[in-house]
């Protein structure tokens, strides 16, 4: 039986839901591998939802990991204590790194470095970093260091235009990785109580509280804009993580909605109680690839869901909120990684106009079959075909001299 040790190290939300697929499928190849994970921003939860023991210690900070997006956030996490924390970590890393065969590193140039000066070999996964933004991948001579050393054994990417882009630049061991929860990107046989002949508008309006609290507000308030644009024209499906569930009803009554059993409904004031409400919202926790999966387009304000709504394919209409992650910089960088897929209308948080704008968008793009077909080809272009788990897990085990 195998004895072998790996550690996982990641630098965000989506770094360590990334690693979490990889894990799922070594899990599957090779029961026997020895795993242990470090997150460095927030609490891990992807790795605790699989017992994966976490070495160091966690904290959220203020900006959720998005301090570039604003400086001012980048203060509060120093004042949170970010430099002892991250020191603590990279700490508990050198100490845990000599009973490792391997590393695995998934983020930028700082859990890249964490893996470098481990000392051991280390698979990285540079998922954060794509050449889509501006053409051409500018690396800082921290991350180029790290990844041209021997102990990095490859660098793999979120797409295939990175890796072909890094090759070009010298970094030769780069390769396509791809975006490991596109594998379990499959309807699980929820019923969401779709209406044929209707179109489905997914609401996606991200994990991390509070932010997503405001957000979905922001987002319900769109829907009422389109209902107000095409009454009955179209069927509203939300995927919420729990803890955004467990706020409908606060939420409801801000906004001047019901709520009932995880559906919200909308009536305009002055209508009679006898009326059809104006709009409804049928919100989900446990069905997030159903939605996505049979969405006609989705209204997103959140990083990877987006990302794999768009690499199966589907149109996204993205409004601004007030950050920290999803703001109208976050939302325009987006645009440059995802497209044509994606269209960010405004360029500060949603205001009632803007809103309108993007209500008539909804109406105008669900509209225009040759779009949607380009949206179609577009994002299995831009991400490539499923098996991102199975690539990375397959080197990992080969790296290992393991075979499953």
């Amino acid at each position: 039986m195998s004895s072998k040790q790996i550690l996982f190290i990641s630098n965000g939300h989506g770094e360590d839901n990334h690693t979490s697929h990889v894990i799922q499928t070594l899990r599957q190849l090779n029961p026997s591998l020895k795993m242990a994970a470090m997150p460095i921003v927030g609490e891990g939860k992807a790795y605790r939802s699989l017992d994966i023991p976490i070495i160091g210690p966690t904290q959220t900070m203020p900006s959720g990991g998005f301090f570039y997006m604003k400086r001012l956030y980048l203060l509060k996490d120093f004042q949170s204590g970010l430099i002892g924390l991250t020191w603590r970590q990279l700490q508990a890393v050198l100490q845990y790194a000599p009973n490792c065969d391997l590393i695995m590193s998934t983020g930028d140039f700082i859990s890249q470095t964490f893996a470098y000066l481990t000392k051991r070999p280390f698979v990285s996964f540079i998922s954060c970093l794509s050449a889509l933004y501006e053409g051409r991948l500018r690396i800082n001579p921290l991350l180029w260091h790290d990844l041209n050393s021997s102990r990095c054994l490859t660098v793999f990417t979120r797409d295939s235009y990175t890796a072909f882009d890094l090759q070009r630049q010298g970094i030769a061991k780069a390769q396509f990785g791809g975006i490991p929860a596109l594998d379990r990107l499959v309807p699980t046989g929820k019923d969401l109580y779709l209406k044929p002949d209707v179109p489905a508008i997914a609401l996606l309006p991200g994990s991390r509280m509070p932010e997503a609290a405001r957000n979905f507000s922001l987002q319900l308030q769109l829907v009422i804009e389109i209902a107000k644009v095409m009454p009955s024209g179209f069927q509203f499906r939300a995927a919420l993580v729990p803890n955004l569930m467990a706020q409908l009803d606060d939420i409801a009554q801000s906004q001047g909605w019901q709520l009932n059993q995880g559906i919200l409904t909308y009536s305009p004031p002055g209508s009679s109680a006898e009326e059809s409400p104006l709009v409804e919202v049928r919100c989900y926790s446990d069905a997030f690839s159903d939605i996505v999966y049979y969405s006609d387009l989705v209204i997103g304000m959140a990083g990877l869901a987006v990302d794999l709504a768009v690499a199966i394919g589907k149109p996204i209409i993205q409004i601004p909120g007030e950050g920290p992650q999803f703001t109208y910089q976050f939302a325009e960088a987006q645009t440059r990684l995802l497209g044509i897929s994606a269209q960010t209308i405004g360029t500060k948080p949603a205001t009632p106009e803007i809103l309108k704008q993007a209500a008539k968008r909804v109406v105008e793009t669900l509209e225009d079959s040759d779009y949607l077909a380009k949206c179609k080809e577009n994002g299995p272009e831009r991400f490539g075909p499923p098996g991102a788990s199975e690539r990375i897990a397959r080197f990992i085990l080969n790296s290992l001299g393991e075979t499953e």
